[in-house]
C-alpha cells in the first residue's frame, strides 16, 4: 500500500483556499499512484483557529467544504483535519476532528481526545474532547489496512517528554489495543530550536513499545507568531525514521509501506540552518497571509537590522524590501557607510533620511517643558522615537509591512525604546537571542 503525506500550508479561516489546496493534493497523490492521502490537523480550517471557531458560519462552512472535499475521494482515500460540531448542546460544540474519507464519502471520523493546555497551547478553551478511540479500514485492491487515527497530542502522551505521564488515558495503547495496524497522526506542532529530534525520539519510542508503523504529517508555514516545521514522518515498526518529508516546505511524499528502508531519509536541517529557515518562512507566510505587498526596515548599521534585512530578502524578494538610514549628530560614520554597504549587497531599495533638523526642532519645542531638569532618558529616546514615526509615515504611505529588528534578549531586559525601534508589525528576532543572532 503507498500512502502520501500531504504536508500542505493553509491559511487560518480561508475554508475556500484551503479547501482547493486539499483538493489538488488529492488529484496529485492519485496521480502518483497511492492509496491513501494524508493531511496535517485542521487542515480545512487551519491551525490555530483561536476565536475564529466561535463564528458559526466558518465552522458550517468547513463542516460543507469537507464533505465536498470526500466528494473528490474516488480513487483515493483521505484523511483530513477539520472542525466537527458536536451534537450536545452543552460544552463547547466543537471538536478537532479528522474524516478518513473513501469512494467519495466520509467513512469515519475521529476527535482529538488529548487537548493540550501549555506553552502555545490552549484548545480546552475552544475544543470538547473526544470520548473514544477510532480504527477505520481502508482498502487498496484486495489488502485492507486498519487505520488508528489520532491527532497531534494523542501521540505526546509518553514519560520522555515530561518525565511522567501527563494524562491518564493513553490514545496509542487503546487504539492498538482495538486493532490498528498503520498509527495515522496529524498534527499542527509548532517549531522550536531543537524539538525535531525530541519529536523523533519520542514517537519512535512509541512504535518500538506497540509494534504498530507511524505515519506522522504535520502542518508547514506561519500562522501569525507560530511557525510550523512539516517535516513528517514514516516510522517502520521497528521504531527506524524510514521517510522523512521536507522541512519547512511543502511536500507530498509517497510511502510504499512494504519496501525496505532506504540508505538514509531526507535530513533535517542543523540547528542554525533550521532558525534561519524557520524565520524566513515566518516572515514570508506574514507577509503573505496579511497581503503586504512589501516591507520596510530602518538600517542602523548594527548586526540586527543587518540580519532581519537578509532575511526579509530570502523570505520576498530584494525588489520588495526598502532599507531607511536615519542618521543624527550622534549616528557614526562607519554605521552610515556599513548600512549603505549592507543595502548594496543586498539589493534592496536605499534611502537616507536625516534626522538632525527634526531632532533639534523637538529637542526646542521640549525644552521649555523639560526646564530645571538635568538631560536624561527622555531627551536620549527622542531619536528613536522620531526614527519609528518616519518608518510608520512610509509604512502608512505605500502600505508595506515595518519590520522591528529588536532581539530577544534585548527585549527580556527592556533595552529598547516604546514608541522607538519597537514600532513594527512583526519583530522577526523577537523569539532570537543575542548569541545566537
Amino acid at each position: 500500500m503507498k500512502v502520501a503525506l500531504a504536508q500542505i500550508n493553509p491559511t487560518v479561516g480561508d475554508i475556500d483556499g484551503n479547501t482547493a489546496l486539499i483538493v489538488k493534493q488529492i488529484n496529485a497523490a492519485a496521480g502518483l499512484g497511492a492509496d491513501l492521502v494524508v493531511f496535517p490537523e485542521l487542515a480545512v480550517f487551519g491551525y490555530p483557529p483561536k476565536d475564529l471557531l466561535l463564528r458559526e458560519n466558518l465552522v458550517r462552512r468547513n463542516v460543507a467544504a469537507m464533505k465536498s472535499i470526500a466528494g473528490h475521494c474516488t480513487d483515493v482515500a483521505a484523511v483530513v483535519g477539520f472542525v466537527q460540531p458536536t451534537p450536545a448542546q452543552s460544552g463547547k460544540g466543537v471538536r478537532n476532528a479528522v474524516a478518513l474519507c473513501s469512494d467519495g464519502v466520509i467513512t469515519a471520523t475521529y476527535a482529538k481526545i488529548l487537548l493540550p493546555t501549555y506553552d502555545v497551547f490552549d484548545e480546552t478553551r475552544y475544543f470538547d474532547a473526544g470520548d473514544s478511540v477510532q480504527v477505520a479500514e481502508v482498502a487498496s485492491g484486495r489488502e485492507r489496512l486498519k487505520l488508528g487515527l489520532t491527532i497531534c497530542e494523542d501521540l505526546w502522551n509518553d514519560r520522555q517528554f515530561e518525565g511522567r505521564q501527563v494524562y491518564g488515558f493513553d490514545p496509542i495503547q487503546r487504539t492498538v489495543a482495538a486493532g490498528a495496524q498503520l498509527l495515522i497522526n496529524v498534527s499542527a506542532s509548532p517549531y522550536c530550536a531543537g524539538k525535531q529530534a525530541g519529536r523523533e525520539q519520542i514517537f519512535c519510542e512509541q512504535v518500538r513499545e506497540h509494534g504498530v508503523p507511524l505515519v506522522y504529517v504535520n502542518q508547514v508555514g506561519g500562522n501569525d507568531d507560530l511557525i510550523f516545521d512539516g517535516a513528517g514522518l514514516f516510522v517502520d515498526a521497528s521504531g527506524q525514521v524510514i521517510a522523512r518529508a521536507k522541512a519547512f516546505d511543502e511536500d507530498l511524499l509517497v510511502v510504499d509501506l512494504s519496501l525496505p528502508a532506504p540508505a538514509s531519509p531526507l535530513p533535517y536541517p542543523e540547528r542554525i540552518a533550521g532558525i534561519r529557515q524557520a524565520l524566513v518562512l515566518g516572515v514570508r507566510d506574514y507577509i503573505h497571509k496579511c497581503g503586504f505587498g512589501s516591507v520596510v526596515i530602518g538600517l542602523s548599521g548594527g548586526i540586527d537590522s543587518a540580519l532581519t534585512a537578509a532575511l526579509a530578502v530570502e523570505a520576498v524578494g530584494a525588489n520588495r524590501v526598502r532599507g531607511v538610514a536615519m542618521p543624527s549628530r550622534y549616528s557614526s560614520d562607519h554605521s552610515l557607510t556599513d548600512a549603505e554597504r549592507l543595502a548594496k549587497n543586498l539589493g534592496i531599495k536605499y534611502q537616507v533620511i536625516d534626522i538632525k533638523g527634526v531632532h533639534q526642532s523637538l529637542e526646542s519645542a521640549m525644552q521649555p517643558n523639560f526646564a530645571g531638569r538635568p538631560p536624561g532618558v527622555a531627551e536620549e529616546n527622542l531619536q528613536a522615537r522620531i526614527r519609528g514615526a518616519i518608518l510608520m509615515g512610509l509604512s502608512n504611505k505605500f502600505g508595506c509591512l515595518l519590520l522591528t529588528t529588536g532581539n530577544k534578549s534585548e527585549l527580556a531586559v527592556g533595552y529598547c525604546t516604546l514608541y522607538g525601534d519597537m514600532c513594527g508589525g512583526l519583530a522577526v528576532l523577537s523569539d532570537v537571542p543575542k548569541t545566537t543572532v
